[in-house]
């Protein structure tokens, strides 16, 4: 925001303010009077003409105020919002909250999506764990018939997967047992995808002796992972009447875009796989996020964990003129407080 005097970046932040609060247009007039600028109202016309000829406002109508392009709400978002963290007192009533969800709900993932769009007013979005980020615990194979087995994938949260396994000739029992206490040896502390990727990289390495045993176990142990969903898990969408309801969506063609966002959701996990990558609270404002809500939508999420490992997010999907200053520290407390339920590590950021 260096290209901005002081006096713009003050109408700057009181139009994305006033901009959050009422989702109107705003003139010159609202901002002299509302937020002690000491300025004439002909002054600040000019300053907002500058700042809309520089890109950080639009003019929807010609007769209408101004309105804060995606490029001011981020410079708002990563330079003028001092995002509050939440307090040990509040981060401890929040994760006891998911506690008592993860505990006692029959679809707490469900419950904890509706908490948070009771919490931050609009729609709630959660991923569920992938089945590439969670933690393998063990790897059994079962004969089942001439030229089958079983491959038997249990996960650390308890789950279960399995699949079947064409081969010429099955192991014999005495030999499936050193299979699998082998596997038990590579497979500890790996997510299915990290022990999918290490089967592939000890049989391509050819610099790596292996014996018949360790060929075999390794073979059947790439087999067994290779064809398992790497999406996996869901995507839950709570609180969309909230969503909804707001006065963006009273136009029908937007009202259509965001139905259409909220209906067909692979723009929506393309974004979450990144926030996956970046391990951290990400806001995707407006265009930012690409095709999702044709550019009319903004995200605000944060990965949590699982047994130690990024297993899937948790975020808020809002218009534009979302409150990203309440926004920002609840989703990354709500992280926080799911990882704990869970059993994972995460520090708020």
């Amino acid at each position: 925001m260096s290209d901005l005097t002081n006096r713009s970046r003050k109408i700057l932040l009181a139009v994305v303010t006033e901009f959050i609060s009422t989702g109107a247009a705003v003139g010159s007039r609202t901002l002299a009077r509302k937020y002690g600028l000491d300025l004439s109202a002909a002054s600040v016309r000019n300053v907002l003409a500058d700042l809309e000829e520089a890109g950080y406002l639009k003019q929807p109508h010609t007769s209408a105020g101004r309105v804060p392009t995606d490029r001011a709400l981020r410079l708002f978002i990563d330079t003028l919002v001092q995002a509050r963290a939440y307090s040990p007192e509040e981060q401890a009533k929040l994760g006891q909250r998911f506690a008592e969800i993860y505990a006692v709900a029959t679809d707490p993932m469900r419950e904890a999506g509706r908490y948070l769009s009771e919490l931050s007013g609009t729609a709630a979005v959660i991923a569920s764990p992938r089945t590439e980020l969670r933690a393998l615990s063990q790897l059994r194979f079962i004969p089942t018939r001439p030229g089958q087995l079983l491959a038997v994938l249990v996960f650390s949260d308890g789950t279960v997967e399995n699949r079947f396994i064409q081969i010429e000739e099955v192991p014999a029992e005495p030999e499936l047992t050193r299979i699998h206490n082998l596997l038990a040896d590579v497979i500890e502390g790996r997510s299915l995808g990290e022990a999918r990727d290490l089967f592939a990289r000890r049989l391509a390495d050819e610099r790596i002796a292996l014996d018949a045993l360790r060929r075999r176990a390794f073979e059947l142990g790439r087999r067994a992972t290779a064809d398992v969903n790497r999406r996996g898990g869901d995507v839950v969408i709570e609180g969309q009447g909230k969503l909804i309801d707001l006065p963006e969506y009273t136009d029908a063609s937007r009202l259509k875009k965001l139905l259409r966002t909220l209906t067909e959701r692979e723009d929506l996990l393309k974004l979450l796989d990144k926030v996956i990558a970046a391990g951290a609270v990400t806001v995707f404002v407006g265009s930012e996020a690409g095709e999702l809500g044709e550019g009319d939508l903004s995200l605000v999420v944060a990965p949590y964990m699982e047994h130690g490992r990024v297993a899937g997010t948790v975020g808020v999907l809002g218009p534009t003129r979302m409150d990203y200053a309440k926004v920002m520290p609840l989703v990354d407390a709500t992280a926080t407080a799911m990882s704990e339920a869970l059993g994972g590590r995460r520090g708020s950021s």
